[in-house]
């Protein structure tokens, strides 16, 4: 292997390495035109897509490294604490996509894989999964326990976002 192979983006960074080589977070499709678009886990602002300026769905992917940062907005956070081999967590998880789509660039949702994060785990007390954890300003204004219908969910949001 030669030098340069070895200085690939996530072969020394291990925050580079846990999102899949990317620091600055995932590749999302836009709702509105279909462009692809690089989705940071934190930012200033809010994503819009680098063709239409559209809002994009906000859905990023954290552990007990860089929970802080991705909680680090002024927009509302649904913290989603699941585990993979939750049947329930699986069921919310479109859910969750879809809301994120509708409530684009107000709405920010952070997916915490509890087996591989205890530390986000134990903070949000989260003993029953999934637990989904609603923050506004950096304060917890709504908890979730078990897996909940769209309607449901969406109002929680929408009264989240009002207040």
């Amino acid at each position: 292997m030669s030098q340069s192979a070895d200085r690939s983006p996530g072969a020394t960074c291990p925050a580079m390495r846990h999102h899949g080589g990317m620091a600055s977070g995932n590749v999302r499709p836009c709702p509105s035109c279909g462009t692809r678009n690089r989705v940071p886990l934190s930012a200033a602002g809010r994503p819009r897509c680098a063709k239409c300026k559209a809002d994009l769905p906000w859905v990023v992917d954290a552990g007990d490294g860089d929970l802080a940062a991705a909680l680090d907005t002024s927009r509302l956070v649904l913290i989603d604490l699941w585990a993979p081999w939750c049947g329930p967590c699986r069921m919310v998880a479109p859910v969750l996509e879809a809301l994120a789509t509708k409530y684009a660039g107000e709405l920010k949702v952070v997916k915490v894989n509890v087996d591989e994060a205890p530390v986000a785990a134990g903070r949000f007390q989260a003993q029953s999964i999934p637990t989904l954890v609603v923050m506004k300003d950096g304060a917890v204004v709504e908890r979730v326990v078990g897996a909940q219908p769209e309607p449901v969910l969406d109002r929680l949001v929408a009264a989240s976002l009002t207040r």
